[in-house]
């Protein structure tokens, strides 16, 4: 194991800007931005995120709570804004604030916040212990602790549909189903 990673590093360390101006071939039908073209700069910047703060090759293990909150214009100027909320052995939870200017008018806005888990990966390609988190600020241990409850909530989310799923009974299902938007076809649901 190399020395940079037995130390701790705090989150300004590693935390990352990424800006990139809107084009036209990144529109959709509709004529905003596509989500997809978002997902991936969030997906970059949650790797120089990770990999600045473990100092090795990092992977997407899993993205958690992509809000779209406003749309992005052709011609706007796109900053997303990430930082390493958590650390665990070998993961690490980036938090994605994504923030969309319009630069004639000076209007700025969130669009978007979401949640990647990062794994890093060694020579080996096993994961890899990462360096602690260095908490400097109640900011810092607010973002630590939500998002350890983010991850017993998913948890728990597992284990309780696992649960539903090997206990389906019809008249749970009929019940359940009863008010949506939905038509049942099959005889044995």
């Amino acid at each position: 194991m190399s020395i940079h990673k037995e130390i701790a590093r705090t989150s300004a360390f590693s935390r990352t800007t990424i800006t990139e101006l809107m084009i036209p071939s990144y529109a959709n039908f509709g004529g905003k931005i596509h989500g997809g073209i978002l997902l991936s700069l969030m997906d970059k910047v949650a790797y120089a995120t990770a990999s600045k703060h473990s100092g090795a090759y990092c992977v997407t293990v899993s993205v958690d709570t992509v809000d779209f909150l406003q749309p992005v214009e052709v011609g706007e100027l796109v900053s997303l804004m990430a930082s390493i909320n958590y650390v665990g052995n070998s993961s690490m939870v980036i938090g994605i604030k994504v923030i969309s200017e319009n630069v004639k008018v000076g209007n700025v806005k969130h669009t978007n916040t979401c949640y990647f888990t990062m794994v890093a990966k060694g020579e080996d390609d096993k994961p890899t212990k990462v360096p602690k988190l260095i908490l400097e600020d109640a900011t810092d241990v607010r973002r630590f602790v939500e998002a350890i409850y983010r991850r017993k909530f998913k948890q728990n989310y597992e284990t309780n549909l696992k649960e539903i799923k090997s206990n389906w009974e019809k008249q749970d299902i009929n019940k359940l189903l009863k008010d949506q938007r939905c038509i049942i076809q099959t005889k044995q649901p």
